[in-house]
């Protein structure tokens, strides 16, 4: 294993994230009847959706994007403060904008100007219309990068908006006469910064679907925003990351001591079988999920068989080199090693991530590959060529040959010069369009198979 080898005097020169205040506003964007109020510069919106627009071309929706309000502080705010403008702007975006979860977040600017924002929303709040509320979150950017954004909302609605799903009644009648099924908070996959946050959190969705239980998700279009709001009341957090959503996850817990868990971004028959599992463990579940489980496997390698022939004829065997995110890094790897047969053969995070969190990480990595924990991603090749020296002449050597890159649209060019096909799965994305595609589970599996399949016959 190789951890961060980045000296003081290096610098990111193409960033994979964006800044905490990117990763909250771009959270916020993806909650159904939300509406972002920003406080801060007015460059800060335009440069998260740009940013944005990496993750398979998509940039926010309705009050998001280059629409999101915003305070747009300057020189005079920065000297004599900048509250009450956005006093100002909240009162005029409860105005004007149809929704029903106002949240402001500060950015590197106006924390550092010392805004007290928490004396602006208490005051706001109490006088907010009938069925709007108003809470907050400090996000400036200086925080972290845009996953660290991704926790620090959710802490912030967890704090300031979740709450229990109502009691009893006045006559004395429950809400609901019975609960029809353990309800499990779905936490990890951070929206815009995983181009395939849709199908993805759909995909996990269906998964534990399967098992009769019902999801809260958050962020798909099954989801309201009721679906959040009353989330103090499930059985179970579970967290689909081993990075992104554990602080979240403690703060229901000690909110509302909902217990959770974590597991791998489930991708393809043997992960998603081993969440299963835990899942159903967890919540004590009295169903069969062995029976589940071998009748979704059998769906699966029943669509993969037909591609068999052509699997060993067309040597569609590969080595892989994976350069991507904590999520997708560990994720793809154990499909491609456990369920398509593939050798991972280099394997590099591109966080920053914490002594704890690389030994983990580097301990769930299957096979034997050379597993790197850097940002700078650029210094790829000259590692692979260290481990896989081209032969010399009459030499026989263990070669990166054939080779697949797996990673952002950023490993084109190491693609290119390896000689071999290439596919854009981690942030940015910027050479695919995406809509509602995704990688997890069962069905996820057989997409990123057909994917990777279809990137080597294209070049044939």
């Amino acid at each position: 294993m190789s951890s961060n080898t980045n000296t003081p005097h290096a610098f990111i020169e193409r960033p994979r994230f964006f800044c905490s205040f990117g990763g909250a506003l771009s959270t916020l964007e993806a909650l159904p009847d939300t509406i972002p109020v920003l406080h801060a510069a007015s460059g800060c919106a335009g440069s998260v959706a740009w940013s944005q627009s990496a993750g398979g071309l998509q940039v926010g929706g309705y009050c998001g994007g280059l629409a999101v309000p915003s305070s747009n502080v300057g020189e005079r705010e920065v000297i004599f403060g900048g509250a009450a403008r956005l006093e100002e702007q909240l009162r005029r975006t409860l105005e004007i904008m149809d929704g029903t979860l106002f949240v402001a977040v500060t950015s590197c600017v106006t924390e550092m100007i010392g805004d007290d924002i928490a004396a602006v929303i208490a005051e706001i709040a109490g006088e907010a219309p009938a069925g709007k509320q108003v809470v907050f979150a400090k996000t400036g950017g200086f925080k972290g990068n845009s996953y660290d954004g991704y926790a620090i909302v959710l802490e912030a609605l967890i704090q300031q908006f979740v709450q229990k799903p109502p009691g009893p009644a006045s006559g004395g009648k429950a809400s609901k006469s019975k609960k029809a099924a353990k309800t499990v908070n779905l936490l990890g996959i951070a929206p815009y910064m995983d181009a395939f946050w849709r199908g993805n959190i759909e995909g996990v969705r269906k998964l534990l679907e399967g098992l009769g239980v019902q999801v809260n998700s958050f962020f798909t279009v099954h989801d309201s925003l009721d679906t959040l709001r009353y989330s103090g009341g499930a059985d179970l957090t579970l967290v689909v990351s081993d990075c992104y959503g554990i602080e979240a996850a403690k703060a229901y817990e000690t909110r509302f001591a909902i217990p959770w868990i974590a597991s791998p971004l489930p991708i393809g028959p043997t992960a998603s079988a081993e969440l299963l599992r835990s899942v159903a463990g967890a919540l004590d579940l009295k169903v069969d999920v062995e029976a589940h489980i071998r009748k979704e496997q059998a769906r699966f390698y029943r669509y993969l068989e037909p591609m068999t022939d052509a699997y060993y004829d067309f040597d569609l065997q590969r080595y892989a080199v994976i350069v991507a995110d904590a999520n997708y890094a560990l994720g793809v790897s154990r499909f491609l090693y456990d369920d398509l047969g593939w050798l991972p053969a280099y394997v590099q995070f591109t966080e920053l991530l914490s002594g704890k969190q690389q030994e983990e990480l580097a301990r769930k990595i299957p096979g034997n590959p050379l597993v790197v924990f850097d940002t700078n991603a650029s210094s790829a090749r000259e590692r692979l060529l260290e481990r896989y020296p081209p032969p010399k002449a009459g030499e026989y050597a263990d070669t990166l040959a054939p080779a697949f890159v797996i990673g952002s649209s950023l490993e084109r060019d190491l693609a290119l010069k390896l000689g071999a096909p290439h596919l854009s799965l981690s942030f940015p994305v910027s050479n695919r369009a995406v809509l509602n595609r995704g990688y997890t589970g069962f069905s996820g599996g057989l997409t990123l198979a057909e994917d990777l399949i279809s990137a080597i016959a294209a070049g044939r």
